[in-house]
Formats: structure tokens, sequence, C-alpha cells
């Protein structure tokens, strides 16, 4: 097994520490894509719920280097519960994002535990006290890092994986030309009613533990987090996936079927703080690039509404984000090139743990970005 940081709160990392892959058990090679930890912080904060938090923070990372015209920007949104380590498997030589050529900005979503959450925000607004945050909200605040932290007006692409994708959707409607290039993976542009009920059941999993005590828990409510873990991973690959027992691949040998589900159960994000997943469950319900002002909570007017080019990338096996909905979005924007992942890994597969979806991903993105179809 891999060790990681506890603190990473990764979904991503947590599925390298379970099943180990073997391209991250290969000799480390010469890096050039170490990022460097930023953090960016916004007086008086207003979000869409009303509430307005007095300082809020967003934490990033950056690989590369900022040219002289501040135009070599690529912006990587991160997904649920990361940090923005998130998008390394883009990251590096030979792969679709080359640092000596380009300057990456990773953000962290409010809620991650790094960047502004409920676990790290002081009276009035803490634990189950802090705003629901929008994915617009989140937009809005990497806007302002970029223009005031950065001096960066414009962007040569957003890459987005699962929340990563709805902010790039999302950044698609608010600011139609800020990016070139628009990049979303295993993600769409409206969570529809099927991801609220899947989302609902996790928080019930985790809430109704008698520890949690709405939200104002002394210690973690472990069965709470147990419970959630679990039905979490009931969604996370795709049933062939499981039915093939494809986790045999790249575990230890004699691992068993209880041990992998036991691992998931028991460390599936290390150290998460049960008010940030539920903070990141209600920003994940309530995307809409429909509610944008101006649509009039049409989505499809939205979707509309988009002026660059757009390669969209559902995971064929997707459980959260299925590919009959990517199909159906894809259909009303304009620039968009439809590329589903041919895999067996479900959601994760738009963030390649396995070597193969690696390829595929590093391979149609880098074609994207060069303007190749």
């Amino acid at each position: 097994m891999i060790g990681l940081n506890t603190r990473c709160f990764c979904l991503f990392a947590a599925l390298l520490l379970l099943l180990g892959p073997a391209r991250a058990q290969e000799p480390p090679a010469k890096r050039v894509d170490r990022a460097k930890h930023h953090e960016f912080f916004i007086n008086n904060f207003k979000t869409e719920s009303g509430v307005t938090l007095p300082r809020a923070r967003v934490v990033y990372g950056t690989y590369g280097h900022l040219n002289a015209k501040h135009d070599n920007v690529v912006l990587l949104p991160s997904h649920y519960m990361a940090d923005h380590h998130g998008y390394e498997w883009l990251i590096g030589p030979g792969k679709a994002l080359d640092t000596t050529q380009l300057y990456l900005v990773a953000t962290e979503l409010f809620g991650n535990g790094h960047s502004s959450s409920p676990s790290n925000t002081p009276a009035p607004f803490h634990g189950p006290r802090f705003p629901v945050t929008t994915i617009r909200d989140n937009v809005e605040a990497v806007h302002q890092l970029l223009a005031k932290d950065l001096k960066v007006n414009h962007l040569r692409a957003i890459i987005g994986f699962s929340m990563g994708a709805q902010q790039a959707f999302q950044w698609a409607v608010s600011y139609p030309t800020f990016a070139d290039r628009i990049v979303a993976t295993s993600g769409t542009a409206k969570t529809y009613p099927h991801g609220v009920v899947r989302l609902e059941g996790q928080i019930a999993a985790l809430t109704a533990d008698a520890a949690f005590n709405n939200g104002d828990y002394t210690s973690p409510p472990t069965k709470g987090l147990e419970a959630f873990a679990t039905v979490w991973t009931g969604w996370l690959f795709s049933q062939e996936w499981w039915r093939r027992e494809l986790w045999r691949a790249n575990s230890p040998p004699g691992t068993t079927f209880e041990q992998v589900l036991n691992g998931y159960r028991t460390n599936f994000i290390p150290g998460a703080d049960a008010n940030d997943l539920i903070l990141q469950m209600r920003t994940w319900e309530r995307h809409d690039v429909g509610a944008t002002a101006g649509f009039g909570g049409d989505v499809e007017k939205a979707l509309r509404s988009i002026k660059v080019p757009l390669l969209y990338m559902p995971s064929e096996t997707d459980l959260y984000f299925p590919l009959t909905d990517a199909r159906y979005e894809a259909a009303f924007i304009p620039g968009v090139t439809l590329a589903p992942i041919p895999s067996l890994w479900g959601h994760t597969a738009g963030a390649a743990p396995n070597p193969a979806d690696g390829k595929f991903l590093n391979e149609t993105i880098g074609k994207f970005l060069a303007g190749k179809r």
C-alpha cells in the first residue's frame, strides 16, 4: 500500500491508497512539475446564500512559470475533497500539460479543509453554520484570485474532473470568453435529480450516527463516516469493475474482497471532517449552469451560450454522471467534441487511476489543446 498524507483529503489519492496502481509503484523519475503552495484571501466575500464570509481563503498550487505576458495559464479546479495535487496525472514530461511551456493554477474548492471550510472557519460560521457555497461562488472567488493575485485576465484552457468539470462548465457560461478552451471529464453542467438522491443517501448515512449531533460533534462520528464511505463506494466504480474484480491486478497478493471493502469503509478519505464532506455534497447538489443570472433556470439556453471549443469526456460507465446525461447536454453546446472514455473504472476514469485511461485522457486532451481533432 502507498502511504499518503492524511490531510490530502483527495478522493483520487484515497483510491491510490486503497488500490496501489502499478504506475504509482514505478521508480520515480526526475520531476520538473512540483507545485508551489499559495493562499488568497477575500475580505467580505458574499455567497449566493446571502451570507458574507468576513475573510474567505482560497488555497491553490502552481506549476511552471508565468510568462511576461501572463498568457500561458491553464486553470485546474479541484474535485470532491481534493487538494491542488489532484491533476498530476496530466502534468509533466510526455503528458498533456508541459510545465516548461505552461503555468498551471490548481485551485481548491471551499469546504475541502484547506480553503475556507466548516472545519477551519471561526465563529459564527464554524461547523454546520458555514454557508452552503455554490459552484458559482467558487468560480467567482477564483476569478478574483486570477485577476488580483496573479494579474491574469485570460486563460489558455480550463480543465476539470468531476466537481472540477462542474466548475469548468460554469466558467464557460459565466465568463464565456475568459478561456480559449474548456475540458470537462466525468462531470456535467447540472446535477440532475438522481444525482441529488444519491448525495442525499450519503448525507443520510453520515448524519444517522448519533455522535454527529447535528454537526456539533466533539469527536469524529466514526460510524457515520464509515456508513457514508460504504454508500459512496457502491457508486464509485462500474458494476462490471466489481464483477471482474479489477482491484485484484493492483492489490497485494492474497487481498480479499472483504479487505478491499473494509479499506474503503474505514479509510476512504483519510482525516476528512464530516461537516466538510457535507458542505461539498451540498455544493454538488446545487450545481446548475441554468441558474446563472440571465438564463432563468434554463440549462439548455445556458449550454447554447458557450462560445469556445469544449471537450466533453464522460466515462462510459460513470454512475455519478451517466453517459446519457452527457449526450443530452452535448446536443446544446455549439463547439462540443464528445469523447467518452472507454473504461470500466466508472466515475474514476476521468482522473486516470487506470494507466489505459490515463493514456487516453492525455492523448485526447493533448490533441484538443493543440487544436487537433
